[in-house]
């Protein structure tokens, strides 16, 4: 797949601990994605930014395995995205980092969220598609 426009990032600065982006891939699949620090002084930031984008798109892929801190308040940003994602009657899926998938296990431990491994794996989710398992080598 290949993206067919990307939205202007908001930068990283020194005021925002996060940057966000958008790629849209054929058909109508938006990928938004966070990096950095997800926290209360920009939760609602990156809701917005993402409510913004849920409307014009059929499925929507939340990239957040650049996240190297989700707060609590991430995890209400990520309630307030599926109820706008709900209402427009949009399929979507979660790729968490490490610090995501820690607060989704306090805060979401019944797995309603439903997440993916890899933007590969959540674009096939979403396409309807199993995605593969990813091997995992074990130590003896």
């Amino acid at each position: 797949m290949t993206a067919i426009s990307t939205s202007v990032p908001i930068d990283h600065t020194d005021d925002s601990p996060a940057a966000f982006a958008t790629r849209w891939l054929p058909p109508s699949t938006a990928v938004i994605s966070a990096r950095g620090d997800i926290d209360a002084v920009n939760a609602a930031d990156f809701a917005d930014y993402a409510a913004r984008h849920i409307p014009k798109a059929e499925r929507v892929a939340i990239d957040l395995s650049e996240i190297d801190f989700f707060g609590t308040a991430g995890f209400y940003a990520l309630t307030d995205i599926e109820v706008h994602c709900s209402a427009a009657d949009v399929d979507w899926v979660v790729v968490p980092s490490k610090a995501v998938n820690r607060l989704l296990r306090v805060c979401d431990p019944d797995s309603a969220l439903r997440t993916c491994y890899s933007v590969a794996a959540a674009l096939s989710t979403l396409n309807g598609k199993t995605p593969l398992l990813q091997l995992v080598t074990k130590s003896r």
